[in-house]
């Protein structure tokens, strides 16, 4: 017999320790939130919630938008929003059914919703988590990507791209005088307030002066605040949908499983107000490099490292992975040896005992996080989580072996495609048609090439290559768990 689905009139028939601590009230949403997928639910929805709970606050409830799938906004709907987090630990399962999500929209069928919400003077909030390929960012550079569906964006169209979407937004922000706004980027992108002012400036750019104009006067008025996030949210399964309905007694097909670990890190760029995020845990600084880069370098690196070099030994899942001797002991000398000589230590962390949390963390055999997951978009993570670690230990004077090893695996993977059996591996990732016409039939030989699709400028320097040359030939010779050893 099939449960019945989660909804507001069935919230009561929840146990009170699974079910939303708050009622949901009417209102405008404070927040709009673009990307509906399970990070933002697992992350800065529970945030906001708890935020609301501490304050008394209910003003900063959330309309989430899916940019491109229409599935997330019906299957939410369908349930008013509601939706289960299942907190995984290891040793079991938690379920928490959360609220603050108050709507969905689906931008490409509902693009005047979701342009009026922005406009909206109730919202003092757009943010989003659209991954590090949504900034449409040329690969190595902090520079707009610019092709044909930013420029269509530009020209006028209904805005089918993050960028276009902002900037159209603000524009209609302004003619309806609802006063400054804050745009939060909250993916693992460096300085990402500054990041994502200078990608709204850059499409400005594409757009008819008198158009342009007024929409960078207007940018006086709103914030950019940077943020740091972290929490590992595998894809949800079948299996995972199942467990949520058994623990709540409803079928859920919006759960999200995470682990309960969390961070978030922000600057205080909010000139319309903000939820009191802070008394949900959340840390306001003026300087987020420290905790930006020990994430990025720390976790997210190794995240990568795992994710390659692991695929190409076969294994399905980081946790697989890291529970390899072989591959976890290479994991602990990347981040003491490569990654921890690169970092300025953040207030109040101890980096080493951050490094063994972040190896405990990935060996959580229950979040189940596919290597083939966190191998997408290599040539837009690889830049920002490793090849800095590399070239400053370079001009220190130091091969970094390990972060070196992690590229060629990076490489392999995606140009290459195969794993160390032969198999064929998952490869998603925007540029890999472009990796693999500079490869050629001989990646070792066009090196040069492939690099600079990439980063143009370390691709030029000699040594780096010369050193990737070498762990890529032992990569291809030894497989991933020979050259680890």
């Amino acid at each position: 017999m099939t449960a019945p689905l989660l909804s507001a009139e069935r919230l009561a028939s929840l146990p009170e320790a699974v079910r939303p601590a708050r009622p949901r009230v009417a209102g405008p949403p404070g927040i709009v939130h673009i990307g509906l997928g399970a990070f933002h639910r697992a992350h800065q929805a529970v945030y906001t919630e708890d935020a609301m709970l501490a304050a008394g606050d209910d003003r900063w409830q959330i309309l989430g938008v899916s940019p491109r799938s229409s599935d997330v906004v019906r299957t939410l709907r369908d349930q008013d929003c509601y939706y289960t987090v299942l907190w995984r630990d290891g040793t079991g399962s938690t379920p928490r059914v959360i609220g603050s999500l108050a709507d969905a929209a689906h931008l490409p069928s509902e693009p005047e919703r979701v342009l009026d919400a922005i406009a909206a003077p109730g919202t003092a909030v757009v943010s989003m988590t659209v991954t590090e390929q949504g900034y449409r960012i040329e690969p190595g550079t902090r520079r707009l990507r610019v092709d044909d569906e930013l420029r269509a964006d530009a020209a006028g169209r209904v805005p089918r791209t993050v960028l276009g979407l902002l900037v159209r937004g603000l524009q209609r922000r302004q003619a309806a005088g609802a006063g400054p706004v804050a745009l939060a980027c909250c993916d693992n992108l460096p300085d990402s307030g500054a990041l994502l002012r200078g990608l709204v400036h850059q499409f400005c750019e594409l757009l008819p002066s008198a158009q342009a104009r007024p929409v960078l006067e207007f940018l006086e008025h709103v914030g950019f605040p940077s943020a740091v996030v972290d929490r590992i949210v595998p894809a949800t399964t079948g299996e995972d949908l199942a467990e949520a309905a058994g623990a709540i007694g409803l079928a859920d097909h919006a759960a999200v499983l995470a682990e309960p670990f969390g961070q978030w890190v922000l600057t205080d760029d909010f000139p319309a107000g903000r939820p009191p995020w802070e008394r949900a845990g959340v840390r306001f600084t003026a300087d987020v490099e420290p905790y930006e880069q020990a994430k990025l370098r720390v976790l997210n690196g190794t995240h990568s490292a795992l994710a390659y070099l692991g695929g190409l030994a076969g294994y399905r899942t980081i946790a697989e992975s890291v529970a390899d001797p072989a591959l976890g002991a290479f994991a602990r000398r990347l981040i003491e040896e490569d990654v921890l000589p690169t970092l300025r230590r953040p207030g109040g962390v101890d980096l080493a005992g951050y490094a063994d949390t972040v190896l405990r963390r990935f060996g959580n055999p229950a979040l189940r996080h596919q290597t083939a997951q966190v191998a997408a978009d290599g040539s837009q993570k690889i830049p920002v989580r490793l090849l800095g670690v590399i070239r400053e230990r370079l001009a220190a004077g130091q091969v970094p072996r390990h972060a070196l090893l992690a590229v060629a695996a990076w490489l392999r993977y995606t140009v290459v495609a195969e794993s160390d059996t032969g198999a064929a591996v998952a490869v998603r990732d925007r540029f890999d048609a472009e990796l693999r016409a500079a490869a050629g039939p001989n990646l070792l030989e066009h090196l040069p090439e492939v690099l600079a699709v990439v980063d143009p400028e370390l691709a030029e320097d000699t040594g780096f290559r010369s050193a990737l040359r070498e762990r890529l030939s032992t990569l291809t010779t030894s497989g991933a768990l020979g050259a680890v050893t």
